[in-house]
């Protein structure tokens, strides 16, 4: 179904994404979520299907960055899985004492090299890539979002005569990846050489752009001719497969925000900004494709109740996650869990809270994902 750099190997028209989103340690959600949509896939396809053979393209945001480089060069699940349950104590380590909003909070060395151990010293040009990548970062010196992949067909795939910017398949992975997983106050931003004899670009975390949720992003780079693929729109054409981190409502009363420092209000402020976009992002990608279990969005619209704003749907649009809320673990799920642990699925940092989401990624992916979502028997 998929080949390096974008291009299918198969002759039907039909293509499918996979849009991974952001949320730190909680990356393991999606995990455990994958593991399930490639047990299916396996069962139906064989034993050795691995999941970059099964998308079009695959991108992602933060963790969903790394988890997607990871699909795309063709790790299995459980590689995926070893390896968050292995970097997470490692990578959210504090090192010394750090002085609070003036230092960040952990060694991005630690992260980096994770993220090496995974992609090596390979660039965004490398073959072993087995499928169209693409991560999510933002840029903080010119102050636009990147939506990088390795699609040769791309305006700025390659160097200029000019010499005026260096190629995107030049990039290296690591680079990529830690560029889209630096979260401010977390690890320090992620330099980049962008032109020869100019200072690099200045990368923070994918999360801190409109597409934490990155399913509308990686629509509009498979959709819009410039970017490079062009790909046609319909429900019998494309299908988009988005997997979150867990959905959270973080919620503060006036007297505890009166209590809080100023800066620690900004932050309060900008982590819910994050979480309004990616509940903006659900609710227009389910006002364009068609689910066939659709995810309530909130108590006015639902679920939007087979409302189409094109009239006839442009793809089909599955989400797969879980509410980090008790009574909805509870109910939807069957786990009975105290406030105290659900608090703890909130820290993006928290390592000991690994093996709980991993549980509850596994509860949500056995109640929700079907063989019909991606078109396999039952």
């Amino acid at each position: 179904m998929a080949a390096a750099n974008g291009e299918s190997r198969k002759a039907e028209p039909d293509r499918a994404i996979l849009a991974l989103d952001g949320g730190g340690i909680r990356g393991v959600i999606s995990v455990a979520i994958l593991e399930k949509i490639e047990q299916l896939h396996r069962e139906r396809l064989g034993a050795g299907v691995t999941l970059c053979e099964q998308f079009d393209l695959i991108g992602g945001t933060s963790t969903g960055a790394i988890i997607a480089t990871a699909l795309a060069l063709g790790l299995s699940t459980a590689d995926i899985k070893t390896l968050y349950f292995e970097l997470a104590p490692r990578v959210f380590r504090r090192r010394g004492a750090r002085l609070a909003f003036i230092q960040t909070l952990f060694d991005e060395a630690a992260l980096r090299e994770e993220i090496f151990k995974v992609v090596g010293d390979r660039r965004l040009d490398t073959p072993d890539l087995r499928t169209a990548l693409a991560v999510i970062t933002k840029r903080m010196d010119t102050g636009g979002a990147w939506l990088v992949s390795n699609n040769p067909g791309g305006k700025f795939w390659e160097d200029p005569e000019d010499g005026s910017y260096i190629g995107n398949r030049n990039y290296l992975l690591a680079d990529l990846v830690r560029a889209s997983t630096a979260a401010p106050y977390y690890f320090k931003p992620q330099l980049i050489p962008i032109a020869e004899g100019a200072p690099p670009g200045l990368f923070i975390d994918g999360g801190i752009t409109p597409h934490n949720n990155p399913a509308l992003a990686l629509l509009m780079l498979a959709t819009i001719p410039t970017y490079g693929f062009g790909w046609p729109v319909g429900a019998d054409r494309l299908r988009i497969i988005s997997v979150g981190t867990g959905a959270r409502r973080d919620r503060m009363s006036a007297s505890t925000a009166r209590r809080m420092p100023a800066a620690g209000l900004a932050i309060q402020a900008l982590t819910s900004m994050v979480t309004d976009s990616s509940n903006q992002v659900l609710t227009v990608m389910q006002a364009l494709g068609h689910s066939e279990s659709p995810w309530v969005i909130n108590s006015e619209i639902g679920d939007l109740g087979g409302f189409l704003l094109p009239g006839e749907p442009l793809f089909t649009f599955q989400r797969y996650d879980a509410r980090l809320d008790r009574d909805w673990l509870r109910d939807e799920l069957g786990m009975t869990l105290s406030d105290e642990a659900v608090a703890g699925l909130a820290r993006l940092d928290n390592s000991a809270a690994v093996p709980l989401a991993y549980e509850i990624g596994q509860a949500a992916a056995e109640k929700y994902v079907r063989p019909s979502h991606f078109g396999l028997p039952a």
